[in-house]
């Protein structure tokens, strides 16, 4: 076994989530790299509703590091988050003069993967922010004659 060992991942996953993959990306994509109570705060204030399933998913993946692998919550990374499509479910609706349309009631299986960060206390590097362009005076109206 090597001297430098590789930062121990621990995932969970909610399977068969009624919502549709793609609804589910946008919301996983705003997390993924972020440290775990930055994250928690995303998903707390997000208005999408699969915010809410990707939060328990989150909570879940954090509680396994506590509990299988002494890791402590706080100094978590997202290391990994995605949702891939499940199974559809085929329904029909009934439409004028005997037709019907078909309904697909998507699924999909969310995926989340923490890992302890780099440096213990400080969750996630401090980015450094791109100056402020500045402002522009606001242009002045010239007067027609």
């Amino acid at each position: 076994m090597s001297a430098v060992e590789a930062p121990r991942q621990v995932s969970a996953t909610a399977k068969w989530v009624r919502s549709s993959a793609r609804k589910a990306r946008l919301v996983t994509d705003e997390i993924r790299g972020r440290s775990v109570p930055e994250a928690r705060t995303i998903l707390a204030f997000s208005p999408r509703a699969v915010a809410r399933d990707v939060e328990k998913v989150l909570r879940s993946a954090v509680a396994n590091a506590e509990a299988n692998h002494g890791l402590r919550g706080d100094e978590l990374i997202v290391v990994v988050a995605f949702a891939d499509e499940g199974p559809t479910l085929k329904r029909w609706r009934a439409r004028a003069r005997g037709r019907v349309a078909r309904i697909r009631k998507r699924t999909c299986h969310i995926t989340v993967r923490v890992a302890p960060s780099a440096q213990p206390g400080l969750a996630k590097a401090e980015e450094p922010r791109p100056e402020e362009k500045p402002k522009r005076a606001p242009r002045k109206k010239e007067a027609t004659a």
